[in-house]
């Protein structure tokens, strides 16, 4: 008798039939089954009656119906046309059909995001990362998000200075917003099941946010945090860096004549030391600045705080980031 072949595990864990769908876990398609938790995310994000909701990855549409019931509009983003079917689907015939948007395509590459007093949604894991950075630069500012994630990248968002997982992430983050985790979810909570477990984060921006560019910002903590077992001044005394940021003073020397000129006495080494080691340089005293010596430390020790003393000290300096 001929042997039947079947089909890896692996292959069954990607994608799972419901209602005639086939989930695929390549988009991240683990839909939130639980009622109750998809109750608490709408109950903590206090959903208004006026509010415009943005959801992304809606998947079949348990969580927007929940969100329909209470909000003025939902938008969700979508790419999968299949789960844009059956969100119409779901809908059709109902007082929710004028209060759903729907767009289809990748989140990350509109252009601009429809104006929205919340977020809620399941994320799918792979684009959490650039989201939150979309989400952050957004404009005007919305009220808060409250988002379900890996549970180890919603670590990373609340972790402090020392903390094993504090990383870039998570300065960026609370440079521009008050990230708190609210509650942690099982893998059985989801159709199929991730391999990970997760957690639900709230995400209230910073309004006013931070007088920062954050291009500078993110500039000067891609560095830090390139090697974040190193000490500062190794980090910055790179070539790559070192030739990244003389390239950039030249820039800014051609702009403010008051920046002392490249010559063969100037070295962006050393005046990288002035700005990470001020107590320990040989300054004259006039341009000696009361600042902690940050050289010898670590970018996970360091907090937002000691980040934006330490742009605002390179900035002075005519060295720039972007």
């Amino acid at each position: 008798m001929p042997k039947v072949k079947t089909e890896k595990k692996s292959r069954i864990h990607e994608k799972v039939a419901r209602q005639g769908i086939l989930f695929n876990t390549n988009l991240g398609q683990h839909i939130l089954k639980n009622p109750m938790i998809i109750q608490s995310m709408v109950d903590k994000a206090a959903v208004r009656p006026t509010d415009v909701v943005i959801e992304i990855g809606p998947g079949t549409g348990n969580m927007t119906m929940k969100l329909l019931e209470r909000c003025k509009k939902v938008i969700a983003y979508e790419v999968d046309p299949r789960m844009v079917a059956e969100l119409q689907k779901r809908v059709q015939g109902t007082p929710f059909k004028s209060k759903l948007e729907i767009q289809i395509g990748d989140v990350l590459k509109a252009d601009q995001l429809h104006f929205f007093d919340l977020c809620i949604a399941n994320v799918p894991y792979q684009i959490s990362s650039p989201l939150i950075t979309k989400l952050l630069l957004h404009r005007p500012i919305f009220r808060c998000a409250v988002l379900m994630f890996q549970k180890e990248f919603a670590d990373r968002l609340v972790a402090k200075p020392g903390d094993r997982l504090y990383c870039r992430l998570s300065v960026n983050t609370q440079l521009l917003a008050r990230v708190d985790l609210l509650l942690k979810v099982g893998k059985n909570n989801f159709r199929p099941p991730p391999k990970v477990e997760s957690s639900v984060v709230r995400i209230e921006p910073r309004n006013p946010p931070p007088a920062i560019n954050f291009k500078e910002w993110d500039g000067l903590t891609r560095i830090a945090f390139g090697r974040k077992n190193k000490k500062l001044l190794a980090s910055f005394n790179q070539t790559s860096v070192i030739t990244l940021l003389t390239k950039n003073y030249i820039t800014q020397c051609s702009f403010d004549d008051k920046l002392p000129k490249l010559s063969e006495t100037f070295t962006m080494k050393k005046l990288i030391k002035k700005v990470l080691n001020p107590q320990t340089t040989e300054d004259d005293e006039d341009d000696k600045e009361d600042r902690e010596d940050l050289g010898n430390k670590r970018a996970r020790e360091l907090d937002t705080d000691d980040f934006i003393e330490l742009l605002y000290a390179f900035n002075k300096r005519g060295i720039h980031f972007a």
